[in-house]
C-alpha cells in the first residue's frame, strides 16, 4: 500500500500560552512565559505523530483560504506528510482554536469550528484515502458533512477492502451516539477518553462501557484515562489496565491524539496489544512534556528510550 497512516478528520491551528491563571479584566494585559503554535485535533495531532515516528501518512480534511491554513499545511509537510487530500474550503475559516494553559496542564481553549465542519471525502477519492494500512477517523461530532452516512459509508469500505480502522471522537456527548453507533461495526479499535466514554454510553465503569460498545459492533475499545492510565476491552476476552507513566506535565493538548498515532504505529510494527497499548501511552506522556500539540516528541526512538527509563505511577483506578 501507498501509506501506513490515513488520517481523516479534525485539524486544527492552534495559539497557546502558559501558565495562564486568568483572563485579564477589560483591556488589561498580563505577561505569560511561552507562546506557540502547533497543528491539533483528533486527526491533525496525530497525523504529524504518525510522521514523527516514521510512518508514511495521508492528511484527509479541511482548511480555510487564510494564513491558518496556509501555516497549517505547510507545518504538516515539515514532517511528509502527504497533504493532497486536504481541501480548501470556500467561505469557512480553518479550524482554529486560542488555548489557555493552566499551571497544572490543564487547557481551555476557545475554538473556531471552520473548515473541518465543511470538507467531503468523495467515493472518487477512496482509492487513494484508503490506499493505507491503517485509517483512523478522528473527530466524529465536529464533521458536519462527514458525520453520518458520509462516514459510515467510508469506513465500511475501508473494513471490505481488509485495512485496520481507528476511531477518535470530539467532546461526545450522548446526542452524538447515533454518529458513534453507526461506526462501530467498521471500526476495529474505539479510542475515546474515558469522559468522552462515559459521556456516550451513559455507563461508568470501564468494563460495563467496553461490554456495551462490543455489543454496538467494535472489536475493542481503548479508553484513555489521563494519570489513571489506559484500559484496553478486546471482544476476544483480552482486557487490561496499565498504569500511566509518572512525569512533569506540561500541556495536555494532543494527549489522546497522539497516543492515537503511538498505538497505530504499534500495530503497523506488530506489536502485541500491551506492547502497542504502552507505545500509544508513551507518546501522551511525552506529548504533556511540552506545550502544544505534539512538542514533547521527537522520534520513534527517543520515546522506546523513554519507555526503558519512565517509571509508572504505582496504582491506577479501577
Amino acid at each position: 500500500m501507498t501509506y501506513d497512516y490515513t488520517s481523516i478528520g479534525f485539524y486544527t491551528f492552534d495559539c497557546l500560552g502558559r501558565p495562564v491563571t486568568e483572563i485579564p479584566p477589560g483591556g488589561n494585559t498580563y505577561f505569560i512565559e511561552e507562546v506557540t503554535m502547533a497543528v491539533s485535533g483528533a486527526a491533525g495531532a496525530a497525523a504529524i505523530v504518525g510522521a514523527k515516528y516514521g510512518l508514511k501518512v495521508l492528511a484527509v480534511g479541511g482548511i480555510g483560504d487564510d494564513l491558518m491554513g496556509d501555516w497549517v499545511i505547510r507545518r504538516l509537510n515539515q514532517f511528509a506528510v502527504d497533504t493532497s487530500m486536504m481541501q480548501t474550503c470556500k467561505g469557512v475559516g480553518t479550524s482554529s482554536s486560542i488555548v489557555t494553559t493552566r499551571p497544572d496542564g490543564q487547557r481551555p481553549a476557545l475554538h473556531m469550528r471552520g473548515a473541518t465542519g465543511a470538507f467531503v471525502v468523495s467515493e472518487q477519492d477512496y482509492d487513494k484515502v484508503l490506499d493505507s494500512k491503517v485509517i483512523h477517523m478522528g473527530g466524529t461530532g465536529l464533521m458536519d458533512r462527514m458525520d453520518g452516512e458520509r462516514s459510515f459509508k467510508l469506513m465500511k469500505e475501508a473494513k471490505r477492502r481488509g485495512r485496520i480502522t481507528t476511531l477518535d471522537v470530539f467532546a461526545a456527548d450522548r446526542k452524538d451516539m447515533a454518529n458513534v453507533a453507526g461506526l462501530l461495526p467498521f471500526t476495529d479499535y474505539f479510542i475515546p477518553s474515558i469522559e468522552e466514554a462515559q459521556a456516550l454510553s451513559g455507563l461508568r465503569t470501564k468494563e460495563d462501557i467496553g461490554r456495551y460498545f462490543n455489543d454496538l459492533g467494535v472489536q475493542c475499545t481503548v479508553m484513555t484515562m489521563g494519570e489513571n492510565g489506559a484500559y484496553y476491552h478486546h471482544i476476544d476476552g483480552t482486557r487490561f489496565h496499565m498504569p500511566a507513566f509518572d512525569i512533569d506535565v506540561v500541556c495536555t493538548c494532543g494527549c489522546g491524539d497522539a497516543f492515537n498515532a503511538g498505538f497505530a504505529a504499534g500495530i503497523i510494527r506488530g506489536l502485541n496489544p500491551e506492547e502497542a497499548t504502552r507505545l500509544g501511552q508513551a507518546s501522551s506522556a511525552l506529548n504533556a512534556t511540552g506545550l502544544g500539540s505534539q512538542a514533547g516528541i521527537v522520534d520513534l526512538e527517543s520515546t522506546l528510550a523513554f519507555l526503558q527509563r519512565a517509571r509508572s505511577r504505582t496504582s491506577c483506578a479501577a
